[in-house]
């Protein structure tokens, strides 16, 4: 199976046995450790579940029904937006219980992490149902310690394998994994009936019940009510339904009234899917699928009924189904019977589709999942909204030549004024050449391409990865260095900051806010800590201080900062000489400060004598 999934078939039954080991003495050991015996370089570290409700949630039900929170920033800095400022959301109860592992005052978890990294093992993070948001979270912080992080002490990514694991993650840590390169790490089996997947759609209310009811079927020959069974099993299917509605309504680009009036009064479940998944069928057919809104789609539209006839025997399944992952996949890996759903674009609509042989297994996937065409089609869209990414990126990339050799005339503006002995800021501040205003035009003409870019990025339209491909992340620093002193000499020198305020405040487009969010991302620089191309508004604003005789004390510390922050730049190339040319707007500034404050100044030698 490898040739599909990457994964020898004895890591993936090692890592279920493990994890259903870790399952069933959840209290003994906090996690199970086992090697691979056909996998030498390779260690299973599995988690146990549980079916405590306390452990599915925690914090108020009322504010959140899901159980939601902020992830912690500090030991997941990547998880965050770059298109709005916030971190991801994920289960609180699951978090706590992984940093109760993380943080155990025996360091059990992180010797263990210690010791395979030091033996060149790769990882290998598992777990069964309520263990696989734990292996999820595992990886997510051995990504960030030992991969991401600047002091890198391996090479070897890990692989997070989960088992009938419940979505504890949502759509932003979806995007933070994507964007850094991470998702193929991790992999989840789900058979096409177990509704435990699911089951995190609904709001604790509705999950608590049936998570109770769960633990008993581990017994094959256990009876339950069947009348209660179907009722809990609806009332979760429900919640499925308005979050795959919505987000389908989202892919089609279309409004769906009820959907919209809904959401008015029910809250959606934040949880969304992340990384690859691999659907069990009843056949022995194991479907792999990437795309996150398909797997959505398919989450939903997999456990369907036909009619009500059948809710009480589906019901009744679908609770089995948690327990039999070894015997399906033991099928499964024997027949090595794999299909991966690709080309969404291009699936059948129904299986009489006249089609050639490898499109037909892909339709015999598609019935062993009972798919309708309403499904197929939310598949459909899923892989064309994926397709208009990729058009987009490929649009975008269209544009890098004309960015270049727009840059490239700016840059030769500012060595022009340089070599007339005025800084380009204030040369374009004064406006007194011709030179100054075609450099107007080229400015505009940025400003016009990567508005659009930004725009495309704001509204999701371009792939995940597009605000960490280095191309871009540079290209973005050379734009932003480049142009955004000229903006902000164009807004001092309308005098904008009397009637809008200060630049960095009122006046600052987001085509400078997301490089520079790229930027620190990529370099793993702390928050606004990359304002090289800014600073100008800055001495704008302490300049208009000084005029104004504000006293001297109430600026002091913003000064102090500033003066920091130039020389630190400077110091990295990243600002360049003319701003500290005879007559620029900084050096006529700074001379104005006191002079007790000039002799001690950090950047005093850079001034012109």
């Amino acid at each position: 199976m490898d040739n599909n999934l990457g994964v020898e078939d004895e890591v993936i039954k090692t890592a279920l046995s493990a994890s259903l080991e870790a399952c069933a003495n959840p209290k003994e050991l906090p996690f199970v450790v086992r090697k691979v015996d056909s996998s030498p370089s390779q260690v299973v570290v599995a988690f146990p579940g549980s079916w405590s409700p306390n452990d599915w949630f925690a914090g108020d039900g009322e504010a959140n029904s899901f159980g939601e929170t902020k992830i912690n920033d500090k030991k997941f800095p990547s998880l965050r937006s770059l298109r709005v400022e916030g971190f991801a959301k994920v289960n609180e109860a699951f978090m706590a219980r992984f940093l109760r592992i993380l943080e155990d005052s025996n360091q059990t978890f992180c010797k263990e992490v210690t010791k395979a990294v030091e033996n060149d093992k790769q990882l290998v993070f598992s777990g069964h149902s309520s263990g696989g948001p734990i292996a999820i979270y595992a990886t997510v912080w051995f990504l960030e310690k030992y991969i991401r992080s600047n002091e890198k002490q391996t090479s070897r990514p890990p692989l997070c394998l989960t088992f009938a694991s419940p979505l504890t993650s949502d759509r932003t840590f979806c995007h933070a994994v994507q964007r850094e390169g991470w998702s193929d790490c991790f992999i989840h089996f789900v058979t096409k009936l177990d509704i435990v997947p699911r089951i995190l759609f609904a709001p604790r209310s509705s999950a608590t019940e049936l998570l109770l009811e769960i633990p008993p079927f581990i017994d094959p020959h256990h009876k339950a009510d069947e009348k209660k069974m179907a009722s809990l099993f609806a009332s979760v299917m429900k919640s499925v339904s308005c979050v795959a509605n919505s987000a389908a309504c989202t892919l089609k680009g279309s409004k769906h009234t009820l959907s919209e009036t809904m959401s008015r009064f029910i809250k959606l479940s934040p949880y969304r899917p992340c990384g690859k998944y691999v659907f069990c069928t009843e056949t022995g057919r194991l479907v792999i699928v990437k795309n996150p809104d398909a797997v959505l789609q398919l989450l939903f539209y997999s456990l369907q009924i036909e009619s009500e006839t059948e809710l009480q025997k589906r019901a009744v399944a679908s609770l089995k189904a948690h327990w039999t992952y070894k015997d399906a996949l033991d099928k499964s890996l024997a027949r090595h019977n794999v299909v991966r759903l690709e080309k969404l674009r291009e699936l059948p609509l129904s299986s009489d589709d006249p089609v050639d042989i490898q499109v037909k297994t892909i339709g015999a996937a598609l019935n062993d999942l009972n798919l309708s065409e309403l499904a197929r089609l939310c598949l459909r869209a899923a892989g064309e909204f994926e397709k208009q990414k990729e058009h987009n990126r490929n649009t975008v990339k269209g544009n890098k030549d004309a960015i270049n050799k727009t840059l490239k005339a700016l840059e030769e503006y500012r060595t022009t004024c340089r070599n007339d002995g005025v800084g380009y800021y204030d040369a374009f501040k004064m406006q007194k050449k011709e030179q100054d205003f075609k450099a107007n035009v080229k400015r505009l003409e940025l400003a016009t391409i990567w508005d659009e870019i930004i725009e495309m990025v704001r509204h999701g339209q371009l792939p995940d990865e597009f605000e960490a491909e280095k191309e871009w992340v540079d290209l973005g620093t050379q734009f932003r260095r480049l142009v955004e002193p000229i903006d902000i000499a164009n807004y001092y020198r309308h005098k904008k900051n009397e009637d809008a305020g200060p630049y960095m405040i009122r006046g600052r487009p987001s085509r400078y806010h997301y490089p520079q969010r790229w930027r620190e991302n990529a370099e793993q620089l702390d928050r606004d800590s990359s304002g090289e191309s800014c600073f100008w508004a800055e001495v704008e604003e302490l300049e208009d201080e000084v005029t104004n005789k504000r006293p001297w004390k109430e600026i002091e510390n913003r000064v102090l900062t500033l003066e920091k922050n130039l020389r630190k730049w400077y110091d990295k190339e990243e600002v360049e000489k003319d701003v500290f040319l005879e007559d620029s707007t900084l050096v006529k500034w700074w001379r104005s400060l006191p002079d007790d404050h000039k002799a001690n100044s950090c950047i005093k030698g850079l001034m012109p004598s």
